[in-house]
């Protein structure tokens, strides 16, 4: 580089350059630009500060914990079980209550069951049999009850038969109830107490109303009007959802209880509070498919007088419910502020490089615009006459 071009790069260095503008007396162009600038600044005030509100910062790593209790009490007198007063001890699951338990609704009783050999049941395909050679002993039912022990079982001059097994005897042979058991579940109500805290703002809260009046809680009952009352009605959560009650009870089903705490740290505590969501969860929409319904079973043990051990089996239908927690809080913060109004001012520039397009490329005179945005302007230099361009602005009041 020589001493010329050197010395030109230096003096470069103190040089400033600012803009021209050519201001397009054009009124369809103005009036685009004008509603470029309205929109984008409707979106960025009402879109991203008022439905977003962008200018605060968030905390979505809720922290929650769930406690249940379910109060209810109902009788039966069945052939299986005589007279029976059912409590939450006897049909909740589990009886300490977390964000998921399982009311009993329906049942299937098999009393005294002993360990001993008897026949498969003939509902099990495996265990059919013609011969002895059928049942090999030893050999585990698939899907049965107990362990062959090598006989074929036939009742009277039949061919087919079912397998002898050892097993807890009889096994269970009765069908689902077509009316539930205990259908008069639906008045049962549960207490569902959510404590939830934001660690980022330190910010804790309960979706129970802060009273000291003792009588609140045994008096109150859930209501979209009375968010903080956290006692639900068993039949009215089954009716949001969309379902009757009387015909999930008798093949049980999944229904998914959702708590959502959009808080607005902004305001006062009084306006963060819980919404609730009901849904059915298990397959309802197919009542016949082999998918739909909930159903285990447990057993209760005892001894006779003798000391031998016997059971009485129960297949459990009934509505799980699953407590979920989901939330957000936020609180202003000058950074994200600064940050979406930089976005918003800068995508303002949209809006004049959009109606630079237009004017320069889409309009019937628009080589006469693009003349009088851009000059070019000529310097020689001596030796080679080289050229150089450059694009200006020019300060200029063009009218068409």
């Amino acid at each position: 580089m020589g001493q010329a071009g050197c010395k030109g790069l230096y003096q470069s260095l103190f040089d400033y350059k600012t803009e021209k503008y050519v201001i397009a007396k054009n009124k369809k162009v103005g009036l685009l630009y004008r509603l470029l600038q309205v929109s984008i600044l409707t979106y960025l005030v009402v879109w991203v500060f008022l439905v977003k509100k962008c200018y605060q910062d968030t905390d979505t790593s809720l922290q929650s914990s769930i406690i249940t209790k379910v109060k209810g009490v109902t009788f039966t007198n069945t052939s299986e079980l005589g007279e029976r007063l059912w409590d939450v001890a006897d049909y909740v699951i589990p009886p300490q209550g977390e964000n998921v338990f399982f009311v009993i609704t329906n049942l299937v009783v098999t009393p005294n069951q002993r360990q001993e050999t008897c026949a498969e049941s003939a509902s099990v395909p495996d265990a059919l049999c013609y011969e002895d050679s059928d049942c090999p002993p030893g050999e585990p039912v698939a899907a049965g009850n107990g362990v062959r022990t090598g006989r074929c079982l036939r009742e009277g001059s039949a061919q087919k038969g079912t397998c002898e097994i050892f097993a807890w005897c009889p096994v269970e042979t009765r069908s689902r109830p077509t009316k539930p058991l205990l259908g008069e579940a639906k008045d049962f109500t549960v207490y569902i107490k959510n404590f939830i805290r934001f660690p980022k703002f330190n910010f804790s809260k309960t979706n129970v109303l802060d009273t000291t009046d003792r009588t609140f809680l045994k008096s109150c009952k859930f209501s979209p009007e009375n968010p903080y009352c956290p006692i639900f009605r068993l039949g009215s959560v089954v009716s949001w959802t969309g379902s009757n009650f009387q015909e999930i009870a008798v093949q049980g089903g999944v229904i998914g209880i959702q708590i959502e705490w959009d808080c607005d740290l902004d305001k006062a505590p009084s306006e963060c509070y819980p919404r609730y969501y009901f849904n059915r969860l298990d397959n309802r929409f197919s009542g016949n498919s082999i998918s739909s319904g909930y159903n285990f079973r447990f057993a209760k043990y005892y001894r006779d007088a003798a000391g031998v051990e016997f059971r009485t089996l129960f297949k459990a239908y009934g509505i799980r419910f699953d407590v979920m927690v989901n939330g957000k809080a936020g609180k202003f913060n000058i950074i994200p502020t600064i940050i979406n109004v930089g976005s918003g001012v800068a995508l303002m520039g949209v809006g004049s490089f959009f109606c630079d397009l237009v004017l320069i490329y889409f309009i019937k005179k628009s080589h006469f615009y693009r003349d009088k945005k851009y000059e070019e302007v000529r310097s020689g230099h001596q030796g080679n006459g080289k050229v150089n361009v450059e694009q200006l602005q020019s300060l200029q009041t063009v009218e068409a």
